[in-house]
């Protein structure tokens, strides 16, 4: 009599932390993923250059060298890698990126960051293959005095053939021009 109870108690314990634990995972599915947002340019020649990234918020995170550090490979963004389409060729700080889709890496440091222009697609932002770069291009960095609280990244257009992709988040932009390749 002792042993069935003892195991019915284990059986309902077991039961118990199962329920518990496809509970948490449930939960942990709710948690809303950070927002889609895409940044893009139309150069006068009627062909565009679009990013598609997701945008994280800081809620009172320190940002670079803390939840993104310094001189690791950061997804640029949050969820699913941040994607670049063009059907121009271009010209990324100096870097030939022919007509295409490609995903965006940044690699933040103290002394400058670099972006990575890589060729695999589709993948989850944490799944970076190096062997895969097209190029990584210096970015000009710049500290500004107030914080932005939700990760920007904008392609401001300077010219009917180029524009300046920016990252802006924490009291940080980096940038670098983009050109169409004529």
């Amino acid at each position: 009599m002792r042993k069935s109870r003892l195991g019915m108690f284990v059986m309902l314990a077991i039961a118990v932390c199962t329920a518990v634990c496809v509970a948490q995972e449930q939960e942990k599915e709710k948690k809303p993923l950070s927002p889609p947002a895409e940044a893009s340019v139309k150069f006068d020649d009627g062909k565009t250059v679009t990013i598609q990234y997701s945008r994280p918020s800081m809620r009172s995170r320190k940002i670079f060298g803390g939840l993104v550090p310094y001189d690791q490979v950061w997804r640029t963004g949050a969820n699913s890698a941040t994607s670049l389409k063009t059907d121009a060729d271009l010209i990324i700080g100096g870097a030939s990126v022919p007509a295409g889709s490609y995903t965006l890496y940044t690699l933040p440091g103290m002394k400058g960051w670099k972006l990575i222009i890589n060729k695999q697609t589709g993948q989850w932002g944490t799944e970076y293959s190096e062997g895969q770069d097209l190029a990584r291009v210096d970015m000009k960095v710049s500290q500004k005095p107030s914080g932005t609280e939700t990760f920007t990244i904008s392609l401001d257009q300077t010219s009917a053939n180029s524009a300046v992709l920016k990252l802006d988040w924490e009291n940080t932009i980096a940038s670098v021009e983009v050109q169409e390749k004529k």
